[in-house]
């Protein structure tokens, strides 16, 4: 921890039941510690903090071990995982605002990012999804269903946070919005960036269908060229796309079919090509990026020695087709655009 943390972690210390009463809300006290779940404001009594104690040395104010798991830390650890940001200068903002600390303070916040945690970093995408659960039973969970979204195997990409950070702008005050959470992987299944979905808490809008009513309810994090979104295990013959919900309502009628998400236009035109590929079918968007993005892809892919085969919507994109046409005019659809051994294939119908 640096000088200036280290000093933040003391000054927060010595207000540590007002620390506790803020971001651990679901606690209470008993005696000189506060009971809770664990970090993140979970209700529950197996981490405690110490509310009383010497200005250094054993035993210091703010100071927290959680029983279940092992694991403690500071007071700059509960802001961090409580409001769900990723790198320390955000935790460090949020807690000098908390202390309510002048500008003119001789001891500045800190400016400078730790180079392995650095905002938009893959670290900071890698400790974005470790943090995140399991959609199973969640708002993503509902948010795709809504979006008639229902084959949801092989979707451990994606991920639930039920406070994930968002700020407008750098000059904006930060927010917290649950978001679905999709990891972005290399071709060894490595972390390299992540993809957040803003979801709205509480009714979902009509137009927004789901996501946050914010300026930009979708942003990607880390490094994101060449790597994608992938569901399902690679193989000879994949489907690519740009966003996750395309390709998931792909999998409604291509169920067998391992199938990867760019997340844009000009991501997806630049994919990296597993060795093991030998047919790519390339889920087009009707718009002109999707249009210009699926020519440079197949000529890619054609000087890899690799088939390439556009398969085109109805509507204006392949979820559009899902929500309003349905799934059995989706599954017509694609069937008539896919190789016959396919169909069989992955299809699980006779061509």
């Amino acid at each position: 921890m640096t000088e200036n943390a280290a000093e933040l972690a003391r000054r927060l210390g010595d207000q540590a039941e007002a620390v506790c009463r803020r971001y651990l809300s679901n606690g209470r006290r008993e005696g000189r510690y506060w009971l809770v779940g664990d970090a993140r404001n979970t209700p529950g009594r197996s981490m405690f903090v110490r509310l009383k104690g010497p200005e250094a040395g054993r035993g210091v104010a703010g100071k927290w071990t959680d029983a279940a798991t092992g694991e403690h830390g500071d007071l700059l650890d509960i802001i961090r995982e409580s409001c769900g940001l990723i790198d320390f200068k955000d935790v460090a903002d949020e807690a000098w605002a908390f202390l309510s600390l002048p500008d003119s303070d001789p001891d500045p916040r800190p400016r400078r990012k730790p180079p392995s945690g650095a905002a938009g970093s893959p670290e900071a995408a890698r400790r974005l999804f470790a943090m995140s659960q399991p959609m199973s039973g969640t708002r993503v969970e509902t948010y795709l269903r809504k979006r008639g979204i229902t084959a949801l195997h092989g979707t451990c990409s994606l991920r639930f946070h039920p406070r994930c950070y968002y700020r407008p702008d750098e000059h904006s005050p930060a927010e917290t919005w649950p978001a679905m959470i999709a990891a972005v992987t290399d071709l060894n299944g490595k972390i390299t960036g992540a993809h957040r979905t803003w979801l709205d808490p509480d009714d979902f809008h009509t137009v927004m269908l789901g996501k946050a009513p914010i300026d930009t309810p979708r942003r990607a994090m880390g490094e994101l060229l060449g790597h994608a979104v992938r569901f399902g295990a690679t193989g000879e013959v994949m489907a690519a796309g740009e966003g996750v919900e395309t390709m998931l309502s792909l999998r409604c009628v291509l169920p067998a079919m391992p199938m990867m998400a760019a997340l844009s236009a000009a991501h997806l035109a630049a994919i990296l090509f597993p060795d093991t590929l030998r047919r790519l079918y390339i889920a087009r968007d009707d718009d002109p990026a999707g249009h210009g993005a699926t020519k440079a892809l197949i000529e890619r892919a054609q000087e890899a020695g690799i088939e390439a085969i556009a398969l085109s919507s109805m509507l204006g994109d392949f979820n559009e087709d899902l929500r309003l046409l349905g799934v059995a005019a989706l599954r017509t659809a694609v069937r008539i655009q896919i190789a016959p051994q396919d169909v069989v294939r992955f299809m699980g119908l006779a061509a």
